[in-house]
C-alpha cells in the first residue's frame, strides 16, 4: 500500500529513542574485585604500621631498661644484674621471634640462640658467658658488667628491625 500523493511517508515515524542513563549501582564485577584488594591492602597497610609501632615500643622499652639497670648496677649486685640482664633479652626476644623458638631455652642453648640471632659468638665465647655464670660466682666484675651491658644492647639494637 503506498502512501497517497503529496504525503510525506516519513511524518508517521517516531523520532530517536534513546536508552535512560546508565546506571552507576550495582557496580561491575571488576569494581567489586578492585574494592576488595583495596580494603585488603589498607588492613594490610594498619596492620604494618601498627607491628611496626609496637616493636619500636619495646625497643624504646628494653633499652630504657637496660639503661636503668646499668645505673644501679652496683645496688644490686653482679648475679641479680646478670639475671635481670638475661630476662630483658629473653622478654626482648619473645617480642621479636617466635614464643616455641625462645620460651624453652637455657643455658648454653639460650647463648647459642643469642649468637645466631646477632651476637657472633660473644654470648657463648665471650662476656655474654657471664649470663650463664654470674648467678653461681661469688666476684662480681664491674668491667665484665659493663661489657655485657653492651652486648646486650647491641643484640637489642641488631634484632630491633630499624633501619637505623
Amino acid at each position: 500500500m503506498m502512501p497517497p500523493p503529496g504525503t510525506d511517508p516519513l511524518a508517521g515515524l517516531r523520532g530517536y529513542h534513546l536508552p535512560g542513563p546508565v546506571s552507576w549501582w550495582p557496580p561491575a564485577p571488576g569494581w567489586w574485585v578492585l574494592a576488595i584488594l583495596l580494603a585488603l591492602a589498607a588492613i594490610g597497610m594498619v596492620w604494618l604500621l601498627l607491628r611496626r609501632k609496637q616493636r619500636r615500643a619495646a625497643l624504646r622499652m628494653a633499652l630504657a631498661e637496660l639503661e636503668a639497670l646499668s645505673d644501679e648496677h652496683t645496688a644490686i649486685g653482679p648475679d641479680e644484674t646478670a639475671r635481670r640482664l638475661s630476662r630483658l633479652l629473653r622478654r626482648y626476644a619473645l617480642t621479636r621471634f617466635p614464643r616455641r623458638e625462645v620460651a624453652g631455652l637455657t643455658g648454653d642453648d639460650w647463648l647459642r640462640f643469642l649468637d645466631d640471632t646477632g651476637g657472633e659468638q660473644a654470648f657463648s665465647r665471650g662476656p655474654g658467658r657471664l649470663l650463664r655464670e654470674a648467678p653461681y660466682r661469688s666476684d662480681g666484675d664491674a668491667d665484665a658488667l659493663r661489657e655485657l651491658a653492651a652486648l646486650a644492647r647491641a643484640w637489642i639494637r641488631h634484632n630491633s628491625g630499624a633501619t637505623s
